[in-house]
């Protein structure tokens, strides 16, 4: 292992040579200053990986020096040591970026914890996250062997995803693997678990059946306006749960966390089915039924989620409420900013419902743009792809402006996605629809052992083109790929995001519920 290098400047050095000599022994290597301007110099001439610098020095300060090591490399951690507990001197050291603040007089022991803390975090972070997912693993594996009901099944999610996240945190990379065969294990058990269940989500005698689609808004949205208070909906096509564990840091800073739900999105997990199930209050069947000029089924032309306001209104009646209603659909940055400039007209209403559609975009340019694909390589890169455009969105400068007026809201997604990589064979008709994850038609072939099916479509309350119409679903990370120019297809479809069918990332998404600070 490199040894540490460390500069020490204080104008009484000869008084700590017992504790440079104590870092001797651990093996580091310390050079020492007796002035700031020394110091300077030094930094100048050397490399070191952390510094340990007296506030209050003859000539140039240890705040000057501060400033002037951070010009030339800002990202050397910097621990101020001083007599003086004078709060405005810590608020000024703090806010030159120090990366620790100790107090005279300081023993070894703090010193040694310094340099850990700072030159060695990640090696000890990360050995720690390795060893806690090891001890772990057995744990969840026997979990997701046992798990019997939809609640069991978040509770594996949410593990899945928060050591996905430590373990990307720590950058370590040896337990990618493990990881990844454990969440393909889970996915392939709560694929059984869908085949088994699915349909009782929708019976009413079942008392465990989940929240799906068509109750979010009857369990979550409509109690906080029967309380007289208002709410804001924001809806992010396509936001995985993982995806909000990244977001839920920044949000954090303005709301308190009331609560974190995982709903279960209906089948197919697409926009046409899952979000007009959302937005109406029905089932696609139902919808079909009672809004025979808004459904359009697979193959026929036109926008498939066009009257997404309509149906929201006309879930409103059917309840007899007639809160004011505020409804928008952004697609781009200029949409969210001019949404943001009429913010006081806006929150007039009652409910307020936005759509936002940048990670559906960006999953489906990953797919059809190279630039992008490398840039979201992996399940790491996609994540950081979203936080990025968050930080710079206009939806989180409506998260602000909504804190500040103490308007509750609600953070949710129609379905999730998932990265496929394994394509199967299946042959239909022409009228056979086109996405890669299920496919509804008849005169269907496929190997059932592969797929979900539904061969009674009112079974699933999905619509029916013909009587002999089935869907079928893709389980895991499959895909559906035709046997014509079978290579070509599987080659630029394999490692995309796509959604529609069964999988934890794509059924199991978040229901947020945030109460201003």
């Amino acid at each position: 292992m490199k040894k540490i290098k460390i500069l020490w400047t204080d104008d009484e050095i000869d008084l700590l040579r017992a504790h440079i000599i104590f870092l001797e022994q651990k093996g580091y290597d310390v050079v020492t200053a007796n002035n700031g301007d020394k110091a300077i110099e030094l930094v100048k001439e050397q490399n070191f990986d952390i510094i340990f610098l007296d506030e209050n020095m003859p000539g140039i300060s240890g705040l000057q020096v501060l400033a002037e090591i951070k010009k030339m490399y800002p990202a050397i951690p910097v621990i101020m040591i001083t007599k003086s507990e004078e709060e405005n001197i810590m608020d000024k050291a703090i806010g030159s970026k120090i990366a620790d603040y100790l107090i005279k007089p300081v023993n070894p022991n703090q010193i040694l914890l310094a340099i850990k803390k700072n030159t060695e975090h990640r090696r000890l972070v990360t050995e720690k996250t390795t060893s806690a997912y090891q001890s772990a693993f057995n744990e969840i594996g026997m979990q997701i062997n046992m798990a019997n009901s939809f609640n069991e099944w978040i509770e594996i999610y949410k593990l899945l995803v928060y050591w996905e996240i430590e373990l990307e945190k720590s950058h370590e990379n040896t337990m990618d693997e493990v990881l990844k065969m454990q969440k393909t294990d889970a996915n392939n058990s709560f694929a059984k678990f869908i085949k088994n269940n699915y349909c009782s989500f929708f019976d009413e005698n079942n008392e465990e059946k989940p929240i799906t689609s068509p109750n979010v808004f009857k369990n979550k949205v409509f109690p906080i306006l029967e309380n007289n208070e208002k709410v804001f909906v924001m809806l992010v096509d396509n936001l995985r749960f993982d995806q909000w564990k990244v977001l839920q840091p920044i949000i954090r800073e303005y709301y308190h966390l009331t609560e974190e739900n995982i709903f279960c999105t209906i089948l197919p997990t697409a926009t046409q089915y899952a979000r007009n199930a959302m937005f109406s209050g029905l089932m696609p069947s139902e919808i079909e039924k009672l809004y025979p000029d808004f459904w359009l089924n697979d193959e026929e032309d036109g926008g498939k989620n066009m009257h997404e306001e309509e149906m929201l209104k006309g879930q409103l009646s059917r309840i007899g409420k007639n809160y004011s209603l505020y409804y928008d659909k952004i697609s781009n940055q200029k949409a969210g900013q001019k949404l943001v400039d009429k913010f006081k007209d806006i929150i007039s209403n009652q409910l307020m419902v936005v759509v936002y559609n940048f990670v559906d975009i960006l999953s489906h340019a990953r797919t059809d743009m190279k630039m992008i694909r490398e840039l979201a390589a992996d399940e790491s890169a996609y994540r950081s792809l979203t936080l990025s455009w968050f930080q710079h969105s206009a939806m989180l400068e409506m998260l602000k402006l909504l804190a500040e007026q103490k308007i509750k809201v609600i953070i949710t997604t129609d379905h999730g996605t998932i990265r496929v990589n394994n394509a199967i064979k299946v042959i239909g008709d022409r009228n056979t629809t086109t996405n890669l994850r299920y496919k509804q038609g008849r005169n269907l072939n496929y190997n059932k052992k592969e797929v979900f099916e539904i061969l009674d479509p009112s079974e699933a309350y999905l619509p029916s083109t013909n009587v002999s119409s089935s869907y079928i679903f893709a389980q895991g990370d499959d895909f559906f790929a035709y046997p014509n120019n079978y290579n070509h297809y599987v080659k630029y479809y394999r490692n995309t995001f796509q959604h529609g069918g069964v999988s934890l990332e794509e059924m199991l998404v978040p229901l947020i519920t945030l109460t201003p600070k």
